[in-house]
């Protein structure tokens, strides 16, 4: 998929004022600290299309981007941040959830999950809800560029085996990195497969 134009549309916490128009939708979310608006830069190929922080937990409202004039990526607040506060915290998680349970137009969730880490509670409980929701997810493993390949692959067959304690199949995955664009064309390529697809249907 060639990216023609990527422009920033709304943020909002209320999922009833997001975009009124049917077009498909694919959210980004992950625990916060994982790389997801760097992520977002590099796909769109823009240096600051979604805003990136030194502080984790930035992004704090459900951020609309019109991407070709005919998709949204949007970029939902991240989860598991100590320094933000409790009541904060659930407010993020009240709008989240919503928005998973109320917005028909969202084709597939991008679940982010730091490579370098082993299998963290928080990810596999949020992915465990996703699957008990029934929103169709797939995982972004990024900071692939942060470690050698062999760690990496060891790391990717760790994680595969954590998710195979409760899963029947590991959901479909992307290994990437912000610095050097690795996993681009294969996100990007998959996007513009599920595109076509609802365009067909």
């Amino acid at each position: 998929m060639l990216i023609k134009s990527a422009e920033f549309v709304m943020s909002n916490s209320d999922v009833a004022k997001c975009p009124k128009d049917r077009l498909p939708e694919y959210a980004f979310i992950g625990r916060s600290n994982v790389g997801k608006s760097s992520l977002i830069n590099m796909l769109m190929q823009r240096k600051n299309l979604a805003k990136t922080s030194g502080r984790p937990g930035k992004t704090q409202l459900i951020n609309h981007f019109l991407i070709n004039k005919n998709w949204y990526l949007v970029d939902l607040p991240g989860y598991g941040y100590a320094r933000v506060s409790k009541s904060s915290k659930k407010v993020f998680q009240k709008f989240i959830t919503k928005y998973f349970e109320k917005r028909e137009q969202m084709i597939l969730a991008f679940v982010l999950v730091d490579c370098r880490l082993e299998p963290q509670p928080i990810d596999l409980e949020f992915m465990q809800w996703m699957g008990e929701s029934q929103v169709p997810f797939s995982i972004v493993f990024t900071k692939a560029d942060k470690l050698k390949p062999n760690a990496l692959k060891r790391n990717i067959e760790v994680y595969e085996q954590k998710m195979l304690e409760v899963w029947e199949e590991m959901p479909q995955y992307f290994i990437t990195s912000s610095s050097n664009a690795e996993g681009r064309d294969e996100l990007l390529g998959f996007l513009g497969n599920l595109n076509s697809t609802i365009d067909a249907s």
